[in-house]
């Protein structure tokens, strides 16, 4: 009984948001939602048969024999034993309680995750108030691309989150839970951490932040400090300083990059707790944020609200999240990772969706690449809750959607805060508080979103224009072509690039070396741009939703290790990157083109690809990944 009180007073504490009558749905978001319901059919189809025969059978420790419930709950203090498994002292008891898992990322070595040391105390604390009990399950591993950017580690970077799919799955495939949390933040952890708790779609699932940590040195400062070390205008003790004081504490790097993405993605998912994403770690209403996880996934096993994971995220959910990453120009990673995330729950996305959905989806952030404000300010401004009933009351988003939470996602526009007695409570985030951060649906940044498809003689590609001026988006110039980011760098100190001129740096794909970002590639191009000439880049690789500045065609397939047309361009070839008219063109006579031989990798790289720092454990996921566009899977 206590429980359904609990229950009853949250919903009493959503009132103050407003419920709208639900507007139409945009016809083009209607559109993409039903070819991809009717491209997904089959597999989604054998996927919710999956699930929902995992769901019908009886609880862990009821199907399991007396020895496998023994190994599992043998380190369980007394009480919760007890409670887990129905018997004391060879008594029944009267009623058991679900047991939840705990899968976490905790590091203390990662600023977004140091937070999360203490959250399966506050968890287990908070589980047996209300008869339940809790277990951390398993820990995932966590690596940050800041740390490793540039360095052979990044190249495990892409496949850490099939790595991290398959510890979260590991973890739960000891199958006594009732529901899951999941405790992660960063670029390659949450789409890890989804794509694992999809495969246990049986599961109520609720995703559990840690928030951005307090502002430092502005995103623009550190980004003109960056730029003077590539000119050589300020030595390391300069930078270091500066890369210190804007990366300076407990929490997310403040930029609105992947790690941030994944947030804002999941609260249009309505798999957050709402409003959790960017509230600091430090702020008083964290601690009550965290155990509202455990009661919101409690609160779906105990009241019997058939809200698993698996038919959670349904097609309209994976639209929603695409229309949300779109209205705040997120992370191009995205257009890889959500691909995943959907094929994790048997559902079919491409680059055409986010294309058609950007066509008419409005710009509705200026956050850092994007803009000046940090996620800080974004959050003081509105913030998710603002963006998703901007969306919601604009017709952008399904609001007849299963979420974590018994009020659907309109629960989702409300900005939490704790009362005197320290109960939640979520409010209406009212007008944008700043609205050069923050705008309206009827009065966006641009009536379209921040990404663009490129297509042409080059492959397929994509450009994230919400970070890049007008006068830049069609870029028309000769090419210099590389074979590794270290050689771009070493031209660019050589003084061999003042020239209008595209970059094309391959062999940067999946199968190649792993997708590493290639982010330390934007202060040299930067620079460049700065000094007058037009630049862009044309990469199989990654960038991260940090890069910006620079017109860059991302992520082209195929890529050039499976014999995709980067292999043909040479140097001085003219390129047409033309984000206005969504092409990519090598401007040579077709029949030249056509006759042209592929390239191959140059043996020394391919010789020193994969080699150390543990690359070569990942060989078979690099043999085995699918293109960019199809998520770049290595489990499919």
């Amino acid at each position: 009984m206590r429980y359904v009180i609990l229950l009853q007073s949250t919903m009493q504490d959503t009132t103050a948001l407003s419920h709208p009558a639900t507007p139409a749905l945009h016809p083009m978001v209607e559109a993409v939602t039903r070819r991809i319901a009717q491209r997904s059919a089959p597999t989604r189809s054998a996927y919710l048969a999956q699930v929902d025969a995992a769901a019908q059978r009886k609880p862990g420790a009821e199907r399991m024999g007396c020895a496998n419930v023994a190994h599992a709950f043998a380190a369980m203090p007394g009480d919760d034993k007890a409670r887990v498994t129905g018997i004391d002292k060879f008594k029944v008891v009267a009623e058991k309680g679900p047991n939840i898992g705990i899968v976490t990322a905790y590091n203390d070595m990662l600023s977004a995750h140091a937070p999360l040391q203490h959250y399966p105390d506050l968890i287990k604390l908070e589980a047996r108030r209300w008869g339940a009990t809790a277990q951390v399950a398993g820990g995932v591993p966590a690596m940050c691309d800041g740390v490793t950017q540039g360095t052979p580690g990044m190249e495990l970077s892409l496949f850490s989150r099939d790595t991290i799919a398959m510890a979260t799955a590991i973890s739960l495939s000891h199958d006594v839970f009732d529901a899951a949390l999941m405790l992660g933040v960063c670029d390659k952890i949450v789409p890890g951490l989804l794509i694992g708790a999809l495969h246990f779609g049986h599961l109520p699932t609720v995703f559990v932040p840690a928030g951005p940590m307090t502002s430092g040195l502005s995103n623009n400062e550190k980004s003109k400090v960056r730029e003077k070390a590539a000119q050589g205008l300020v030595g390391r003790a300069e930078l270091l300083e500066a890369e210190s004081a804007a990366y300076h504490g407990s929490g997310t790097c403040t930029f609105y990059g992947t790690a941030n993405s994944n947030q804002m993605l999941l609260e249009a998912m309505g798999l957050h707790v709402p409003g959790t994403a960017f509230i600091n770690p430090g702020a008083s209403v964290r601690e009550e944020l965290t155990r509202e996880a455990a009661r919101t996934v409690l609160g779906i096993t105990k009241a019997k609200r058939f809200a698993p994971i698996g038919h959670v995220v349904d097609e309209r959910c994976i639209v929603n999240a695409m229309v949300a990453l779109l209205a705040t120009g997120g992370s191009t990673n995205h257009l890889i990772h959500w691909v995943a995330v959907a094929r994790a729950a048997g559902i079919v996305i491409d680059w055409n969706d986010f294309s058609d959905l950007s066509d008419v989806v409005p710009l509705l952030t200026r956050v850092y690449p994007n803009g000046s404000a940090d996620v800080n300010q974004f959050q003081a401004a509105g913030g998710p809750g603002y963006v998703i009933r901007e969306l919601l009351d604009a017709g952008f988003m399904h609001a007849d959607v299963l979420t974590v939470r018994a009020g659907g996602l309109r629960e989702f526009t409300g900005i939490p805060s704790a009362q005197a007695d320290g109960a939640l409570q979520w409010t209406d985030p009212g007008a944008s508080q700043d609205d050069s951060v923050v705008r309206p649906a009827s009065s966006p940044f641009s009536a379209s979103g921040g990404l663009k498809l490129l297509q042409g003689n080059l492959g397929r590609s994509v450009i994230k224009v919400s970070a890049v001026p007008e006068d830049r988006h069609v870029i028309e110039a000769p090419c210099r072509v590389f074979d590794s980011q270290e050689a771009l760098h070493a031209a660019f100190n050589a003084n061999a690039l003042n020239q209008d001129l595209i970059c094309v740096v391959r062999w940067q794909g999946p199968q190649a070396n792993g997708m590493p970002e290639l982010h330390k590639l934007t202060p040299p191009l930067a620079v460049l741009q700065g000094k007058g000439y037009k630049v862009a880049l044309v990469t199989d690789g990654r960038m991260s939703g940090a890069s910006g500045k620079v017109p860059a065609a991302i992520h082209v397939s195929p890529e050039a290790a499976a014999g995709g047309p980067l292999a043909k361009v040479r140097d001085g070839d003219v390129i047409r990157l033309d984000a206005t008219a969504g092409t990519l063109q090598v401007l040579v006579d077709a029949a030249e083109w056509d006759a042209r031989a592929l390239e191959t990798m140059p043996e020394a790289l391919r010789a020193a690809n994969g080699v150390g720092m543990g690359r070569e454990l990942f060989a078979n996921m690099r043999r085995n990944a699918l293109a960019a566009e199809e998520g770049a899977c290595s489990w499919l």
